[in-house]
């Protein structure tokens, strides 16, 4: 049974677990919604609680309007992510969800509130690069469809060829995209002190190598000493951007 918590329809628990000695904060991709983290809590251990992350204008929330700038977006979510810090906690944010979930830990510290132990990013460059792919939030409807399918690979075709689907997910995706397409990382020369865990497919276009000053060559995604000077972790993962298959072509 999914639930709602208390601090409204941001946050969803698919289980909650009373017995929880960590909560982790889950933050989806783009167009993405709290439902895709509703089976973690079998594939985690027991002391763990998932809480997924509900952005405006999807799934529950489809009537709302969708958030389009993180800054503001991690203002409101620090508001109220704060009642359930009682826990130690770390954050997992895939693509979109990585540059959020890095922004929330530096708006929490700017609040002096009780910080997460770990920080897992998925699927995203460093938030210091800059995006090497042109924006397409602005574009027309079908160019904006047709890039985003090429760029991406991440809509499956029953999904696209559902007109009344697509007209509730388009919005979103914009949304998201403009999101992403216009987050501006701002050097504070203050780097997170938590431990970062870095995961990037090994096929996934985006992805870059660069040294690491913690070991070989591995992907960059917020592996860098401006944003951590602590223990960064990288990891490699077969296939695409989401893990799962690669673009046709």
């Amino acid at each position: 049974m999914k639930e709602t918590t208390a601090v409204g329809s941001w946050i969803v628990t698919p289980r909650l677990n009373p017995r929880a000695r960590l909560r982790l904060f889950c933050f989806p991709y783009s167009g993405g919604g709290a439902s895709i983290f509703w089976t973690w809590p079998q594939r985690l251990p027991e002391a763990v609680e998932v809480c997924a992350v509900q952005l405006p204008g999807r799934e529950t929330r489809f009537r709302e309007v969708p958030v389009t700038d993180v800054l503001e977006t991690v203002g409101t979510l620090a508001d109220v992510l704060r009642p359930c810090l009682t826990l130690p906690y770390a954050f997992f944010g895939h693509s979109l969800g990585a540059f959020v979930s890095f922004e929330l830990i530096r708006q929490l510290r700017r609040q002096n509130a009780f910080l997460p132990v770990h920080l897992f990013v998925s699927g995203q460059h460093a938030p210091q690069l800059p995006n090497p792919n042109p924006p397409i939030h602005r574009l027309p409807g079908n160019e904006f469809m047709s890039e985003l399918c090429r760029r991406y690979n991440g809509i499956p075709q029953e999904v696209l060829q559902c007109h009344d689907l697509m007209q509730i997910l388009l919005p979103v995706l914009r949304a998201d995209l403009r999101m992403a397409e216009t987050y501006v990382y701002i050097d504070d020369n203050n780097p997170l002190d938590c431990p970062i865990t870095c995961l990037g497919g090994q096929k996934d276009p985006k992805r870059r190598m660069k040294p690491s000053p913690h070991g070989a060559n591995k992907p960059a995604a917020i592996s860098n000493s401006e944003c951590s000077p602590g223990i960064i972790f990288s990891f490699r993962v077969k296939g695409f951007l989401f893990y799962r298959r690669c673009p046709k072509n």
